[in-house]
């Protein structure tokens, strides 16, 4: 049986656990789809320092939830607008979601989505966009299960001189198109690694 998942508000003090479990996800999920030496050269160190010294940036509208059980940090999810280039949109963004990964598959990142997503359509987001790799099919998957759907924006990032494709999706948090089917307690789906997160390397 899995352990009750609490989703709270982060806090500087869950810098370096948020950190750790981003980079391990990364070396974990991404294996196979990005550059090996861009994973080995991730840093817990570096990535705590950058995420201590940023958080708390922008002005309340980035939003950092982490998922407890048993009182540990075993997820995190970073939301706020959406980012055309620089400029940010009046549409939500998914920036991450990342979850431990011997915790993948409990529900944990079920929980973090739809805490997410709910916050963002109470902030009065009319839909939410995320950028997944395109050849990250678990992590596709996941999304479509929770109503979202690709829109058919394609833009890649480079990782060590290689470009690696990234596709776009939509899902509207208002109106009859947000009535999609919903993750369930009895099946929870796997969690994918992280899209985009503002304050990190790309694919950020």
């Amino acid at each position: 049986m899995s352990a009750a998942t609490t989703i709270r508000e982060m806090t500087l003090a869950d810098c370096p656990r948020v950190s750790e479990i981003r980079i391990r996800g990364w070396q974990t999920a991404y294996k196979g789809l990005i550059p090996q030496s861009y994973l080995d050269a991730l840093s817990v160190a570096e990535e705590t320092a950058r995420r201590r010294e940023r958080f708390g940036r922008g002005g309340g509208e980035v939003v950092n939830l982490v998922a407890e059980q048993d009182a540990e940090v075993v997820g995190w999810v970073c939301h706020g607008p959406y980012r055309d280039g620089e400029v940010r949109t009046e549409g939500a963004e998914l920036y991450a979601i990342y979850v431990r990964p011997d915790r993948v598959g409990g529900g944990v990142g079920g929980a973090l989505l739809r805490e997410s997503t709910m916050r963002c359509a109470a902030a009065g987001y009319e839909r939410m966009l995320l950028w997944v790799l395109k050849e990250n099919a678990p992590a596709r998957r996941f999304y479509e299960r929770a109503g979202f759907i690709p829109d058919g924006a394609e833009e890649p990032f480079e990782a060590d001189g290689v470009a690696v494709p990234e596709v776009r999706y939509l899902r509207a948090l208002t109106g009859a198109e947000s009535r999609r089917p919903r993750f369930s307690a009895a099946a929870p789906a796997p969690v994918p690694p992280p899209p985009r997160v503002p304050d990190a390397p790309a694919p950020r």
